[in-house]
């Protein structure tokens, strides 16, 4: 097990979504976010208190997070350098990047001489089956976005709370690293081989009660020319009773494409729920979930209330507003 609480590595994160991993622990386990360790040039900021390692030790932080999700997941020369202090300070390390942490040999030198763990959360722990596409009991919702880092995970961990203060049966399933770190389990889709894939998610979400939700976490997007299949692989391994369609408003292009928009809602809808119904015909879109942060109180109010007269679907922020309408649609199935 990973020790908690946590340090929370930005680096030098070049804008606040790169550090989505780190946001997204302080955001749903605050209590083991003791602070934030920031290099020079970082650009993103949790509002947590900035730390050397010697204040975070004292603090009685026990493991640096990575927690800054960049493009290709890479550990650059300079990290390395803090990581290697913090071993030597007496942490432990976790990341949920590609490139993994005992696949640094001077890491793992560091790490043996210290008596110090290494915790690479992107590694697939179980032998997936292929997928079979065989109906299970209990009912599943899944998220899908107009582009990767819309609120997908956000959301499902905000109906799996307000689902659990109403005393209904929900389970979140993690399927990507910063879902792991929240909860201690989960698959890593994306390290996945992908003919097993859909299977892993068939695996994490088993025949259960007929009352029972399992709330997938999504990830990537279909529209999204990098990273669709990992869509695809919850769409028909998942196969959803209810989807929530995702969408971050303010967004000049797809994450990372700059020569990409993001499709309408309505796109998005026809399109995943086209998908959607391979696995389950009886799939429904419940419900939209739009992330606001960049909006004032009255540019988010506005805009949600225009994209529910549009789109004819409960609407809301559930960071913001709480995920009661979005359940209130799901328990009406």
């Amino acid at each position: 097990m990973i020790k908690t609480p946590y340090l929370l590595f930005l680096g030098d994160a070049p804008d606040q979504l790169a550090a989505k991993v780190a946001q997204g622990i302080k955001d749903w386990r605050p209590e083991n976010a003791v602070g934030q360790y920031r290099m020079e040039g970082c650009k993103a900021d949790l509002g947590l208190t900035d730390m050397t390692l010697a204040d975070a030790k004292a603090a009685g932080a026990k493991t640096l997070v990575i927690g800054v999700a960049n493009r290709g997941g890479v550990i650059s020369q300079a990290w390395k350098k803090v990581l290697v202090m913090a071993l030597e300070e007496g942490f432990d390390l976790a990341s949920g990047l590609h490139n993994l942490l005992s696949n640094e040999p001077d890491l793992v030198a560091v790490a043996e001489a210290c008596g110090r763990d290494l915790h690479d959360v992107r590694v697939p722990e179980v032998d997936y089956p292929i997928a079979n596409g065989e109906k299970r009991s209990g009912k599943r919702c899944l998220a899908v976005g107009t582009d990767c880092s819309v609120g997908k995970m956000y959301t499902a961990l905000a109906m799996d709370a307000e689902m659990q203060k109403r005393g209904m049966k929900a389970t979140f399933r993690a399927t990507g690293q910063t879902g792991i770190l929240i909860t201690g389990d989960g698959v890593p889709l994306d390290a996945v081989v992908a003919d097993f894939m859909a299977g892993s998610v068939e695996y994490i979400s088993p025949d259960n009660d007929a009352d029972h939700w399992d709330l997938i976490e999504g990830q990537g997007s279909l529209f999204h020319v990098s990273y669709s299949g990992v869509t695809m692989a919850l769409i028909h391994g998942g196969q959803p009773d209810a989807l929530i369609l995702s969408h971050e408003p303010t967004r000049s292009h797809m994450r990372g494409l700059p020569g990409y928009q993001l499709p309408s809602l309505e796109t998005l809808r026809d399109t995943a729920l086209a998908l959607a119904r391979v696995a389950n015909p009886d799939c429904q879109v419940i419900g939209i979930s739009v992330n606001t942060q960049h909006m004032s109180d009255d540019e988010a109010m506005a805009y949600l209330a225009e994209t529910e007269a549009r789109m004819g679907l409960p609407t809301v922020d559930p960071f913001r507003q709480g995920a009661g309408r979005l359940v209130d649609a799901l328990a009406a199935i």
